[in-house]
Parts: structure tokens; C-alpha cells; sequence
């Protein structure tokens, strides 16, 4: 679990999800708390910003089933499979951001196409300094959606 606290690893996972003429701007880890109105979903994910799109993609492919347990397939959704990776910020109707526990933040992000996201921003990136500016790029990532904000 200590290797998705890495920013070389978020970059790794974050950069093939960039559209092309965009750069990012800012990554952190966070947490799915709800990829749609009924369904809670936890995944590890990076959520990062670039100009115009927010991103959202899981840390790590999970591989634990499959490998203890080979005939036996994996039938839960991925965060991308449900909603996708790429959300461009004119797609964004609106963002409720609320106090989690231990300083983190939960954003709940309501889609004009009625798609809806919920993710939770931890106030700390993980022990062992592998996320060295995960405060500024929180920081980053919660000023570019404050337009949105209820």
C-alpha cells in the first residue's frame, strides 16, 4: 500500500488519462467515497488537474483475486469502467465540498449529464514523504473547483 503514496507513481498512472495538449497541474491520492447517487465505492485513486479537465484514476490494478484465485473472475466495476477518468471542468454542474474526518475533505460532484462523484481529499499524503506537495496540490485541486461550488 506504501507504493501508491509515490509521486513518480501518481504521475505514471495520472499521465496516460491527459488529454492531449494539456499538462497536469496537480495529483494527489484520494479515496471514491460514491461513483454514482447509489452506489459507495472505495477505491485508492489519483485524482490530479490540468487546465481544463479533472482527472480520477485507481492507483493500482487489483490483482489480489485473480492471482489467488485464477478461475475466478473479478466482477466488480473499476472507478473508470463506472465513470470514466477524464472529466472536463464545463461538465461540472456543481461541487458540494464538506469537512471529513481528520482534516480530510469530501467533494461531492454533481455532472451536467447527471453522472455524480464523490471523492475524499485526505488532509496528508500518506507516510514517508513519497507525496512531498500533496498539501499544495490539494490545495490546487480544491481552488480549481471552488467555481463550482454550491
Amino acid at each position: 500500500m506504501a507504493g501508491i503514496f509515490d509521486e513518480a507513481n501518481m504521475r505514471q498512472v495520472l499521465e496516460p488519462c491527459i488529454p492531449e495538449g494539456e499538462t497536469l497541474a496537480a495529483g494527489i491520492h484520494g479515496i471514491t467515497l460514491q461513483v454514482n447517487r447509489k452506489k459507495t465505492s472505495y477505491f485508492d485513486v489519483y485524482v490530479g488537474v490540468t487546465e481544463h479537465y479533472l482527472l480520477v484514476a485507481e492507483c493500482e490494478e487489483r490483482k489480489h483475486l485473480t492471482a489467488a484465485y485464477p478461475n475466478l473472475p473479478d466482477l466488480r466495476k473499476t472507478v473508470a469502467e463506472d465513470i470514466g477518468v477524464c472529466f472536463p471542468f464545463s461538465g461540472i454542474q456543481s461541487c458540494a465540498v464538506k469537512k471529513g474526518m481528520m482534516g480530510a475533505v469530501n467533494c461531492s460532484i454533481t455532472f451536467r449529464d447527471g453522472g455524480f462523484l464523490k471523492l475524499q481529499l485526505p488532509k496528508r499524503g500518506g507516510l514517508g514523504g513519497g507525496m512531498p506537495h500533496h498539501a499544495e496540490y490539494r490545495e490546487a485541486i480544491l481552488a480549481r473547483l471552488a467555481p463550482f461550488q454550491d
